[in-house]
């Protein structure tokens, strides 16, 4: 069945949630071009059906949803399977694993152990052929996959990341010249954010666009068609870590796409976790804001005292026309939050029964179901869909001789409204 067709030939076009403008993609598009309040762009495919590619054993199984023009290499895809152990543990009979990591036991591949593989393969997969440079902001997940994708396929990209993320640059060999990664030794998150948009406004250099990118939200949103995939079913229940809520938001609109290639389905109820004490996403749910509290000094204390410090994203897309707030609205779902040692608890019992490592933020996820379990919140019987968004890492070095990637450039939080921006450019020789 056809849904829509695009002057450019790609078989999608792009929708505003705001006022339906609808665009002609060419890979770059982040925003719409009319004047209202700020609001995503979704994807219409020309495929309105569940449809997959068997030829592909990847994330570009689910091409055909995907904004994609380019299938990459080995990109890996979520491995989803009925849990016992955990199951058992939780009383949750009907209990499915999203895994996303490595895990070669459980044909779970991803090369940097986390979920964002799957981002940066689909927007590598939309971008047109340039020498134009990606430039990523990022926590440290997100930027280890850009770091090895842009590698592997030889993309121009700048990773901007605080110092403290270079843990997770831990790869299968070398990085190719192509990556420059530029840390902020006293810096976080949020200012690494600032910097790649400063950058990103010189014409040599392209933003990568974070939640505004389709290529990233539909990337991710192969977690939820995974889970369809195997378990032929909607969960009831879907659990999830989140900073900036890019993966629910992503989630939540896959689960509508196959709510309309189908039909009489119920949407997933978003069941979305945090890590005390940082937890802007909750406190706003928890008080009725439509807006979180954004950067503050309190934030940036508390920044320094969580176990998962990958979701300390304190400006999420919570506010914005099809971002967390509405997909929340929409899905009936909850905000959860738990402390340190309960999440680190919870890693610990994840490979206990079900024998793998787990990332911190999956730790807080599996925490917060334990206790909606515990609290009666969830129906005994209800199908619960529990993504692992990074697994394996410590069984990846195990089995590799990982090799630590190290920076171009390092920079301090003074820095930022000074020269940074010179020191960037001479990187590329400006």
């Amino acid at each position: 069945m056809k849904n829509v067709s695009s002057i450019s030939g790609r078989h999608y076009i792009l929708v505003c949630v705001s006022c339906g403008g609808r665009y002609d993609d060419d890979g770059q598009i982040l925003d719409c071009s009319a004047e209202h309040s700020p609001a995503l762009l979704q994807t219409r495919y020309d495929d309105m059906g569940f449809n997959l590619s068997p030829d592909y054993d990847s994330l570009f199984r689910y091409r055909r949803w995907l904004p994609v023009v380019d299938m990459c290499k080995n990109a890996g895809r979520t491995v989803v399977y009925r849990s016992s152990g955990l199951a058992g543990a939780l009383g949750l009979p009907n209990l499915w694993i999203a895994f996303n990591g490595y895990w070669p036991e459980r044909g779970a591949t991803l090369e940097t152990a986390t979920f964002k593989d799957l981002e940066a393969y689909s927007v590598l997969g939309r971008l047109p052929r340039s020498d134009v440079i990606l430039t990523v902001a990022s926590a440290g997940n997100t930027g280890a996959a850009f770091a090895w994708a842009c590698s592997q396929q030889r993309t121009p990209c700048l990773l901007i990341i605080p110092a403290k993320g270079m843990r997770r640059f831990k790869f299968r060999e070398k990085l190719d010249s192509c990556v420059n990664i530029v840390t902020i030794e006293d810096g976080e998150y949020p200012d690494a954010i600032d910097l790649a948009a400063i950058v990103s406004r010189l014409p040599q250099f392209r933003p990568e666009g974070g939640v505004k990118n389709v290529g990233r939200r539909d990337g991710l949103a192969t977690v939820l068609l995974s889970a369809f995939d195997k378990m032929k079913e909607l969960p009831a229940y879907y659990f999830q870590a989140v900073g900036s809520g890019t993966g629910a938001i992503a989630v939540h609109e896959a689960a509508k796409r196959l709510r309309g290639s189908a039909g009489g389905m119920t949407l997933p109820k978003l069941m979305l976790c945090q890590n005390l004490p940082f937890t802007p996403i909750y406190d706003a749910w928890r008080t009725g804001q439509r807006s979180p509290l954004g950067a503050s000094d309190y934030l940036r204390d508390a920044v320094k005292k969580v176990y998962a410090d990958e979701l300390t994203n304190w400006a999420p897309p919570y506010h914005i026309r099809g971002g967390v707030y509405d997909s929340l609205a929409e899905s009936h779902g909850d905000v959860l939050a738990t402390n340190n040692s309960a999440a680190r608890l919870a890693a610990a019992l994840f490979l206990e029964l079900e024998g793998i490592d787990i990332e911190p933020a999956a730790g807080v996820a599996v925490a917060c179901l334990r206790e909606a379990a515990a609290q009666g919140r969830i129906e005994k019987e209800a199908v619960v869909l529990l993504n692992i968004t990074g697994g394996g890492r410590i069984r990846l070095g195990r089995d590799y001789s990982l090799v630590s990637a190290q920076p171009r450039l390092r920079l301090t939080r003074s820095s930022i409204t000074g020269d940074a921006v010179q020191q960037i450019l001479a990187l590329y020789g400006a």
